[in-house]
C-alpha cells in the first residue's frame, strides 16, 4: 500500500501577515458634575439649602480619586429647640469599580470610602429650657427664648462608606446614584447645645452615625485612552 501526503507551503507574504483583532481602550480623564437632588430637595424644603459639585479621576483600571465639594444650609426643629447650620464641606476619597465592562463599555457599580471636613456656623434661633424643681423634677415652662444665639468657626471630621452607581447615556455623559453610610472622627459642639446638623455630613444621631444620598450627572472630558 503506498501513501502520498503534501503539506501546504506558507509563504514569506502570509507570515508577514497581521492578524484580524480589535483592541478596545477605555477613556481616562476627568469627570465633572454636580448633585442634583439637593436643589429637588429645596422646592420641596423651605428649610433646607445646598449646592454640591462633584469630581472623579481615574487613576488605573478600575481606580478612581473622588471628590466632592458643596455649601448646605439647614433648620432641624425640635420639640423645644430651632437651629440652623450652614457652612461649607469637602469630601475626599476613592472609589473602586467592582462592574466587568463588555467591550468599549464604562459604566461602574463601585464602593469606596471618603475623609469629610466640614466649617460651619449654627444658629440657636430659640429654645425652650428645661427647669430643674425640686417638687415636680424637671419641666418645661411655657415661655420660649427667641433670641438667636451664634456659634461660629465649628467643624467636623467624618468617614464614609459609599456603595453607587454611574452609567453612561450619552457619549462622555453619565447619570449617577450613590448612598453613604459616615460615622464621626470628632464634632465641635455649641457651648450649652449639641450640633444636630453639619454640612457635608447631614443629621448627626445619637450614635454619632449618619447617612448621605446623591443623584449626579456628570461629564468626563477624555485626556487619553488606555
Amino acid at each position: 500500500m503506498n501513501v502520498f501526503s503534501q503539506e501546504k507551503k506558507i509563504s514569506v507574504l502570509d507570515e508577514n501577515k497581521p492578524k484580524d483583532s480589535i483592541v478596545y481602550k477605555s477613556n481616562y480623564g476627568l469627570r465633572v458634575g454636580a448633585d442634583i437632588s439637593k436643589p429637588i430637595l429645596k422646592t420641596f424644603d423651605s428649610d433646607y439649602t445646598g449646592f454640591e459639585l462633584v469630581a472623579d479621576y481615574r487613576i488605573a483600571q478600575n481606580y478612581y480619586i473622588a471628590l466632592e465639594i458643596g455649601y448646605e444650609e439647614e433648620t432641624t426643629k425640635e420639640d423645644f429647640t430651632n437651629s440652623t447650620a450652614s457652612g461649607n464641606y469637602f469630601r475626599l476619597g476613592f472609589n473602586y469599580n467592582a462592574y466587568e465592562n463588555w467591550l468599549d463599555m464604562n459604566n461602574e457599580i463601585y464602593i469606596g470610602m471618603r475623609y469629610g471636613f466640614s466649617s460651619f456656623d449654627q444658629t440657636l434661633n430659640s429654645f425652650t429650657p428645661n427647669v430643674t424643681d425640686p417638687d415636680n423634677g424637671i419641666y418645661f415652662p411655657a415661655d420660649k427664648i427667641t433670641t438667636p444665639i451664634e456659634s461660629e468657626g465649628l467643624t467636623a471630621h467624618w468617614t464614609e462608606f459609599v456603595v453607587g452607581v454611574k452609567a453612561e447615556t450619552f457619549k462622555n455623559l453619565y447619570v449617577g446614584f450613590s448612598f453613604s453610610y459616615k460615622i464621626v472622627l470628632s464634632i465641635e459642639d455649641p457651648e450649652n447645645f449639641q450640633t444636630l446638623y453639619a454640612p457635608g455630613f447631614n443629621r448627626v444621631y445619637q450614635s454619632d452615625t449618619g447617612f448621605g444620598f446623591n443623584y449626579t450627572i456628570s461629564y468626563l472630558i477624555p485626556l487619553f485612552k488606555k
